[in-house]
Parts: structure tokens; C-alpha cells; sequence
């Protein structure tokens, strides 16, 4: 174990905290602001507390021992699930899985979690809300077809399904304005330098800062791929086991999706995107991982642009020193 840390184990479920310390002794506080500061009183100035990511019911906590001055590390759930495979554990409860949060962080010495900004989250919590009414409002417009094609269609159930559509629809236009602002507040000239990328318009530039913190959560273009999942896998085992190469798909599956979507306009007014797409073509390969290459590329062009602060210049060329 690390002579500067005292590691904290911490499995946290939606009403309960249990807790493993380096002493080997266990706790267990409830999962809200009184726990949280029964919590405090055994951390110190040393103490590094790791958990896992649970949806929603680790991030209050992550977020009030981060502000306390406690180091947090909140890992992913896969990585800790495998950890505990890789150590044949025979006992799977809350107080096991505490121990073994334990000893992954002596073990493994995970990087510290900064969370987001107030800002941030905020977009954040937009972006969600706008994918629900995304949804709902497809759900409707699929319901007000499948009542068109009737016979008889009842005028009560079509005007229910409309209002509620209009509804949806206004609160999605103010959330759009909402998140517009906010973003334009931290990111005016990012958002300018990203439009200036062809196949990539404003509510892609938006969500491209959104997702990525500004971009400021990495520091190179393969880091970013990693995150989005497009970064190919590949399968090999001796001479008679050969998979066929795949994209992850370990990261932000809405990032992923919007980059797809944008790949069909880059393919058409990106000269760099649309030179890659027929070239991957032309080897023979599959429209969809050329498609694929070209989300890539427009992600490496994304980073490197708002990296250098030089908006896009469809005559440049990169050399290699």
C-alpha cells in the first residue's frame, strides 16, 4: 500500500454506504447528507475513498468528498467486476464488494476523479432530458400515424396526442435555447472553430463540447476515440481463431451515434473525409466501417482544431518530422 494513502473501499448502493478501511474494520452509513458527514469523520487528510460508478447513487457522494478535499476515485463497474474475477472470489455481498473496492485501489493506484463543473453538469442534465422528449416525441408521431391510418380515427385521442406532441415540442425549443446559452458562455470560440469543420453544424458542435468537457478531459485524439468507443478491436488467437476487426463500443454511445450521423454529411462536404470514405471503399471493405473511419477522422479534426485554436483548413497537410 501507498505509504502517502489510506484507502477507503466504498460499495454504494441506493440507501446504504458499506465501507472497508485500511485497518480492516467495516462500516456502514446511509446513502445521504447525514451518512455523508458520519462518512467525514473517518477520513483524513490521507485517505483516497474508491468506488464504482452506480448510475446516480455515487455522484452526490463522489461530489461532497471532492469538495471536503477527500481523493475520490470512481471507477468503472467492468473493471472492478473483472478485478474481482481475477481474485476467484467465492462471496458476492455488499460488505465483499467493499473489500474488494479495498484492495483494488492498493492494488491498482486508480487516478483521481474531478467530476464536472456546476456549468457542465447542468448541460449535462439537458442533454438527457432532451433525448427523453426525443423519444417521447417520436412515440407520438408514430401513435398519430398509426390513428391516421384508421378508418374512423377518434378527434379525442388525435387532439390529446397533438397537444401533448405541441407541448413536448415547445419545451424542447427552450431547452435547446437554454443549453445554447450556457455552452456559447464558456465556449464561444469553440463553437465557432468547430463549425468551421464541413459535416459538422451548430447542434454538433454543441453536444461535441458538451460530451467532452470543452475537450479538456484529454490530451491526445486516441484518448478521445477510446471515449467515444470507435477505436477498432481486434480478435486473434494462433492460426485458427481470426475475428473480424470491431469498434468497441466501450465509451459514450450518444457521442458514438452523433458522430455516425455526421459522417454522412462529412463523406459529402469534407474533402478529407470523402477522400478516406472512397479509398476504404475502393479496398473492397464495407460501406459501414468505411463510415466508421470517417466518424474518426472528423473526432481527430475536432480535437486538433480546438487544440490549436486555427479554424479548418481543407488545404492542410500534416508532416512528420
Amino acid at each position: 500500500m501507498s505509504k502517502n494513502k489510506q484507502f477507503l473501499g466504498i460499495d454504494v448502493s441506493k440507501d446504504v454506504l458499506d465501507v472497508y478501511d485500511y485497518q480492516g474494520n467495516w462500516y456502514q452509513f446511509k446513502n445521504d447528507a447525514s451518512g455523508f458527514k458520519e462518512l467525514l469523520l473517518i477520513t483524513s487528510d490521507l485517505t483516497h475513498c474508491i468506488m464504482e460508478a452506480t448510475g446516480y447513487y455515487h455522484v452526490r457522494l463522489a461530489y461532497f468528498l471532492t469538495e471536503k478535499g477527500v481523493l475520490v476515485s470512481v471507477e468503472n463497474p467492468l473493471k472492478i467486476k473483472r478485478f474481482i474475477q481475477m481474485n476467484l472470489s467465492k462471496v458476492k455481498t455488499d460488505k465483499s464488494d467493499a473489500k474488494q473496492l479495498y484492495n483494488y485501489g492498493v492494488s491498482q493506484a486508480p487516478s483521481i476523479w474531478k467530476g464536472e463543473s456546476k456549468e457542465q453538469q447542468e448541460c449535462l442534465q439537458i442533454v438527457r432530458l432532451l433525448s427523453v422528449y426525443t423519444k417521447q416525441s417520436t412515440q407520438l408521431k408514430n401513435k398519430l400515424h398509426g390513428e391516421s391510418v384508421l378508418g374512423t380515427p377518434s378527434k379525442l385521442v388525435v387532439g390529446s396526442l397533438k397537444r401533448q406532441l405541441k407541448n413536448i415540442q415547445k419545451e424542447m425549443v427552450k431547452l435547446e435555447d437554454l443549453l445554447l446559452e450556457n455552452v456559447k458562455k464558456s465556449y464561444q470560440e469553440e463553437v465557432t472553430l468547430l463549425k468551421s469543420i464541413p459535416g459538422i453544424g451548430g447542434k454538433t458542435a454543441l453536444m461535441l463540447l458538451v460530451f467532452t468537457d470543452g475537450f479538456k478531459r484529454f490530451t491526445s485524439a486516441k484518448e478521445l476515440c477510446s471515449y467515444a468507443g470507435i477505436t477498432p478491436t481486434i480478435r486473434e488467437s494462433g492460426s485458427s481463431k481470426k475475428g473480424r476487426p470491431r469498434i468497441s463500443k466501450m465509451g459514450n454511445p450518444k457521442l458514438r451515434n452523433l458522430l455516425f450521423m455526421c459522417s454522412f454529411n462529412a463523406c459529402k462536404y469534407n474533402k478529407t473525409c470523402r477522400e478516406l470514405y472512397d479509398r476504404i471503399v475502393a479496398k473492397g471493405k464495407s460501406k459501414k466501417l468505411a463510415l466508421i473511419a470517417v466518424c474518426n477522422k472528423l473526432l481527430k479534426q475536432a480535437f486538433a482544431i480546438i487544440k490549436s485554436g486555427l479554424p479548418y483548413d481543407a488545404n492542410y497537410k500534416s508532416t512528420l518530422v
